[in-house]
């Protein structure tokens, strides 16, 4: 592991500054009216992130609605079948609603409250962001507008009826590739439209300041979790630690644990077809620094420097940038990065299923997939991965176009 000075200590009390950098990644590029809306956000999660009634609120809601903690669970049979390194898997398709996302939205819906808000507006990819966020909204008693692309409404339609369901309403957004981008773009137009009734609640560890900060900071609970559990399981911290990126909220919540130990953290993107440009969706491995939806960062560029077009199998990794703090570790040798094609994804998604009686979700595959590639040759060594969503949404697209797994 690379250690580099930079890297301040305590790390998440250091960064970001107080204009939302990570180095020179991160910040808020944004016109006048969203600058106003984001400085509210930002000054009234400053002000009740030291509320001691808004911290029991969230403890309560963790422990008794979400169901936390989640677990900490060795799969003993793939460990056994890859004869290298043992692989633990943090249990969050076990939370409330089957991912991580309810970790963020239950505390950006309950800041949303505490600021009087009675809408919230949001994108979604796999639509695990959308369903958290829908159903916070039904917790809260708050109005729901969730945007989502075309394309992955038709990958994902389970969450699309979860979300209606539970109260939301979902915009099809018909715009570019049809994908998370342009829903992102379609989300914060609407909201654009209210600042003042209305709260942005953005989906992952992107965006303009706080929400790279936000997200992390009401995300680091899985990272708590896992940490303290693994000692407990094993007597010691895992070798490396791994999680699918996309946008990254998954990521940072369990790496912020471990970022000050000497552990191996392993960023995975989607390679989805290919190298390719528009194949993938691999921003650290191949993109270039750029600003995009309120935040520069490393992203995907096309020839004439614009988002390029991005390819997953998995809805919630199409996004053509990632976190900026994702940037910046990165850059400072911190993180490690690998990349995982949709084909490995899949091989993973029924390795799981058949081995561990535990259906993962395409996102969670790709970080499943490095863990079982770098096992063999890791004997005596520990992986810890976050299993950051369960399946249940893709077993119509998996089945229709893979079968089962024969």
């Amino acid at each position: 592991m690379n250690r580099d000075s930079k890297l301040a200590s305590p790390y998440l009390k250091s960064f970001p500054d107080e204009k939302g950098y990570f180095g020179t990644f991160g910040g808020s590029f944004v016109p006048e009216a969203v600058a106003i809306a984001m400085q509210e956000i930002n000054d009234a999660y400053n002000l009740i992130a030291q509320n001691g009634d808004f911290i029991a609120e969230l403890r309560k809601i963790r422990k008794h609605f979400q169901g936390r903690p989640t677990p900490v669970f060795f799969a003993h049979n793939l460990s056994k079948e890859c004869g290298g390194a043992g692989i633990y898997l943090k249990r969050e398709d076990l939370n409330h609603t089957g991912a991580h996302k309810l970790n963020h939205c239950m505390g950006e819906a309950l800041l949303a409250k505490y600021m009087g808000k009675t809408k919230l507006i949001a994108e979604t990819g796999a639509g695990q962001h959308g369903v958290a966020l829908a159903t916070a909204a039904a917790y809260f008693g708050l109005e729901c507008e969730i945007y989502m692309g075309e394309v992955d409404i038709a990958k994902e339609k389970p969450n699309v009826l979860r979300m209606q369901i539970l109260g939301a309403r979902v915009v099809p957004v018909n715009i570019g590739a049809k994908t998370l981008k342009e829903a992102v773009d379609k989300a914060f137009e609407a909201y654009l439209k209210d600042t003042k009734n209305s709260m942005y609640a953005i989906g992952s560890v992107v965006g303009p300041h706080p929400f790279p900060k936000m997200v992390r900071d009401f995300q680091a609970i899985v990272g708590i979790e896992a940490r303290e559990q693994f000692v407990e399981m094993t007597g010691e911290l895992p070798d490396v630690v791994c999680a699918c990126v996309g946008g990254g909220s998954n990521a940072m919540g369990i790496f912020s644990a471990f970022i000050e130990d000497c552990v191996e953290l392993v960023a995975v993107e989607p390679l989805g077809k290919g190298s390719a440009l528009g194949h993938h969706a691999a921003s650290l491995n191949f993109g270039q620094e750029g600003i995009m939806h309120g935040f520069n960062s490393i992203m995907l560029k096309d020839e004439s420097g614009e988002p390029a077009a991005v390819h997953s199998i998995a809805s919630g990794l199409d996004y053509p940038s990632v976190g900026p703090e994702h940037a910046y570790l990165h850059s400072i040798g911190r993180t490690k990065i690998a990349a995982i094609d949709d084909k490995e994804a899949i091989a993973a998604f029924f390795a799981l299923s058949r081995k561990e009686g535990i259906i993962p979700a395409l996102e969670s595959s790709h970080a499943l997939a490095y863990a079982l590639k770098i096992a063999p040759e890791l004997k005596g060594k520990k992986i810890l991965l976050n299993l950051s969503g369960r399946g249940d949404k893709d077993i119509d697209f998996v089945s229709e176009h893979y079968g089962y797994g024969n």
